[in-house]
């Protein structure tokens, strides 16, 4: 009887210690919300707004929907000084005004990425994308030398190469009618990144059944679903009802390539001291593994296998799909504005005459429309439609308070739309990057890539593949667009894709004309 009463005690105990540290636990974030809820009274939101649910109700599930959701809210209250919404009991605060974005941005206390970046966790690790503090300070120093330009300039045999595959695939479509161009260029995209990140060709143009290229598309879909849908949030709601044994499965193909392609590589760096290639006689080929793997820090000491695992893995899911939507969308618009797509093309002609020579250095510093293209381009489309960082202390945007522990979420679609830089956001005009008419306008008005510290550290990749890729398209074909804008119906999901694709006709042209 004593033993049973002990043992009721005990659970009594216990029982009580559980609602305690529940009702402590309640208790604190009930307050830590009505602090920020009160805090941010004065800042302007839109109709509807809850306490604890906030605008949940009001947000659209699909995609596409979602995201025009959020750029009509950023229309409506274009002549407000900020946006606040409420993401159930998390507070946020929509930038698309330069000075706001700034004011994030420029500021070294306001760099860890927002929660929803913690999904990317077991794909990317801690790397250059999702990493904080010290450990990205770290890194970033010890990663920008292997962006340097003399590097990039080794990577542009493997572009043209890439790119001189697709305009063969691109044959096969010219005179024969519209059709979907997304995946053709989105291929190339993955094969440059496989080869110049790690130095493995995966032969995704002429294999996109893959097992490994089909797991970089499918991953992309999961954290996205996942980071739309906040009742999946929880680890255990999501592996019991959401995607999580698809995203576990799918995880484990990603990973045990990447770790296959570091430890064939460190093999064979270890083995190789010499930089010649004894089947081609030439200058042994680098990638940017190559260049992880003998990369040391301040004290000397080397990254190790799961460092390096962490940053390759987030040169794969940044360097594709992002440089292939931006390709995609100038190609649309570029078929739909002849005025342009000629001038495109006599700036090639000027620079290529009637030769089919591949492109070096010098022809790209050349092409200055054709980046004026690219960048008009990532203005009207960019390929990250917004992205957010956490409040690193309480500060004050526009004249208002903002909490610390408050999401920024800057919707660099709406920012690049701003009438005070860019009269008429929706006409192409890639004239608005000439320099001359580039001047005045503030450094934060326009961030494809982001910008301030956390600024992508790949971007020089980018336009030079971009250039590269479509300069190869422009040489060899006439682009014609098939859709109007109204029919794209841009998705903003990680990265800013058409609904249905981007539908284009293609006609052969030989290189007089």
């Amino acid at each position: 009887m004593a033993i049973l009463l002990s043992t009721y005690t005990m659970s009594l105990v216990g029982v009580s210690f559980f609602i305690a540290a529940l009702t402590y636990i309640t208790y604190k974030l009930l307050k830590d919300f009505l602090h920020k809820w009160f805090q941010m009274k004065p800042i302007p939101e839109i109709e509807g707004t809850y306490p604890i649910i906030g605008n949940a109700l009001q947000f659209k599930t699909n995609a596409g929907e979602f995201f025009c959701q959020i750029v009509d809210y950023t229309n409506e209250f274009r002549d407000a000084p900020l946006l606040k919404l409420w993401i159930g009991p998390l507070p946020a605060v929509i930038l698309f005004h330069a000075e706001n974005v700034e004011t994030i941005l420029n500021n070294t206390v306001h760099m860890e990425k927002s929660y929803v970046y913690s999904f990317l966790h077991p794909w990317l690790g801690t790397g250059l994308l999702t990493s904080t503090g010290l450990k990205w300070r770290r890194r970033r120093k010890m990663l920008t030398p292997t962006f340097h330009f003399s590097i990039l300039t080794d990577f542009l045999e493997v572009m043209n190469e890439q790119a001189e595959i697709l305009v063969e695939k691109l044959r096969e479509k010219a005179g024969k009618g519209s059709f979907n161009c997304f995946s053709h260029v989105t291929l190339c995209a993955l094969d440059i990144i496989c080869e110049t990140a790690m130095g493995k060709k995966v032969y995704a143009q002429n294999n996109s059944d893959s097992t490994y290229v089909q797991s970089v598309y499918k991953m992309s879909d999961i954290v996205s679903r996942r980071q739309r849908t906040p009742w999946f949030w929880p680890n255990f709601m999501y592996n019991c009802f959401g995607d999580g044994r698809e995203h576990d499965k799918t995880l484990k193909i990603l990973h045990s390539f990447t770790k296959k392609v570091i430890q064939e590589r460190s093999e064979n760096i270890s083995h190789t001291q010499s930089d010649s290639d004894s089947d081609r006689g030439t200058k042994k080929r680098q990638a940017f593994l190559d260049m992880l793997l003998k990369t040391t820090d301040e004290e000397g000491n080397k990254m190790s296998h799961q460092d390096i695992q962490e940053e390759v893995d987030t040169f794969m899911f940044e360097g594709h799909d992002t440089t292939a939507a931006s390709m995609n969308w100038a190609l649309h618009l570029l078929g739909s504005h002849p005025e342009v797509h000629r001038k495109v093309q006599q700036e090639l002609q000027e620079v290529f005459g009637a030769s089919e020579r591949s492109i070096n250095m010098d022809d790209l510093k050349k092409l200055k429309y054709l980046e004026c293209v690219i960048k008009e381009s990532l203005r009207l489309y960019p390929s990250v439609p917004f992205f957010a960082r956490s409040i690193g202390e309480d500060c004050h945007i526009n004249g208002f308070k903002v909490p610390k522990g408050a999401n920024a979420i800057i919707i660099t679609y709406s920012l690049h739309r701003d009438v005070r830089y860019f009269p008429e956001p929706e006409e192409f005009r890639p004239e608005r990057f000439l320099p001359e008419n580039s001047v005045g306008r503030p450094p934060y008005a326009y961030i494809p890539f982001s910008a301030g510290l956390r600024n992508c550290i790949g971007q020089r990749f980018a336009l030079m593949e971009e250039k590269v890729v479509l300069a190869n398209i422009l040489r060899n074909f006439s682009v014609e667009a098939c859709q109007k804008r109204e029919e794209l119906r841009p998705v903003g999901e990680i990265i800013l894709r058409p609904e249905k694709g981007i539908w284009i006709k293609l006609e052969k042209r030989s290189p007089q004309t």
